[in-house]
């Protein structure tokens, strides 16, 4: 675990992924992934893809990277950056979104390899935008007047 500066260009956090792109475990799909992230610490969490022969279990790294810094203690991620071998652009799934959607504020900078010296920079905001969040769950549910007539 290393200390990263998230408001720098990515670049550090995108070789902290690549670093460990090789362990990504991915047989079936032959499409390692790998992620890192940068909590509210300073602290640079690492993930890869790990697949498993009944698809719906495999974990994507992005996940993997949240997860191992929510366990170490983690409370917030301020930073992600996500790299895999076979694509110039890799972006997070929607459960990868809705994922970060928790765990991040909307501007958290998620930074995507493009297989240049420059990565692609977004947020947490626009790959998922009116993400569903706890707020949500606070909200009354407006009932109309036509279903509650007898």
């Amino acid at each position: 675990m290393t200390a990263v500066n998230p408001e720098q260009d990515g670049s550090a956090l995108l070789k902290e992924a690549r670093q460990c792109l090789e362990r990504a475990y991915a047989p079936y799909s032959q499409f390692p992934v790998a992620a890192a992230v940068v909590d509210e610490h300073g602290r640079v969490f690492t993930g890869i893809n790990i697949e498993n022969v009944s698809y719906g279990l495999t974990m994507c790294a992005e996940r993997v990277a949240i997860f191992t810094a929510i366990a170490a203690g983690a409370h917030r991620i301020n930073a992600v950056a996500l790299t895999a071998e076979k694509m110039k652009l890799v972006t997070p799934c929607g459960a990868c979104r809705q994922v970060m959607a928790e765990f991040c504020h909307p501007e958290t900078p998620v930074f995507l390899d493009t297989g240049t010296a420059v990565p692609r920079t977004t947020t947490v905001g626009d790959l998922l935008p009116d993400a569903f969040t706890q707020d949500n769950l606070n909200q009354p549910f407006p009932v109309s007047q036509a279903s509650t007539a007898g």
